[in-house]
């Protein structure tokens, strides 16, 4: 088992992601999670564990968005809230992204796995809370929908 690890920036939970490895593959590109309505960087983030699904909620505004192509396998049945292992809720976010190699020189990168990483605004612990892999393309622009 490995030490917790906690971080006070978007940076720090970006390098966690990157050594993530989902899969056996490196984390390509890092986005962070903002909210398209107010800038907002505060999230309730909740997870369809079945469907590998997730949704955040900003904490300021209200207004929630699905990361990546959670939007095709959410499932309201089987959705549970994140919470870290001190009880709070609210959370930073981030999207890891690990790509493809293109099918012809200079064409796009398909995403092949995305990784939703996590922390805490209370304590600063970081994680990987859900991760799945894509396997459909193009996909390129899941990397816009962090």
């Amino acid at each position: 088992m490995t030490a917790p690890v906690h971080g006070a920036s978007f940076e720090d939970l970006a390098a966690f992601l990157q050594r993530h490895e989902p899969d056996g593959h490196p984390v390509d590109v890092v986005r962070e999670s903002i909210c398209r309505s107010c800038d907002g960087r505060r999230f309730e983030v909740q997870v369809a564990a079945i469907t590998s699904a997730v949704r955040r909620t900003c904490l300021d505004c209200g207004q929630q968005a699905f990361i990546a192509d959670s939007v095709e396998w959410w499932d309201d049945a089987e959705v549970a809230c994140c919470a870290c292992l001190c009880g709070e809720e609210a959370f930073a976010a981030a999207a890891g992204f690990s790509l493809r190699e293109p099918e012809e020189e200079g064409g796009d990168r398909d995403v092949r796995w995305v990784s939703v990483g996590l922390r805490c605004l209370a304590c600063g612990l970081l994680g990987v809370y859900e991760d799945w892999k894509v396997t459909w393309g193009p996909s390129g622009y899941l990397l816009d929908q962090a």
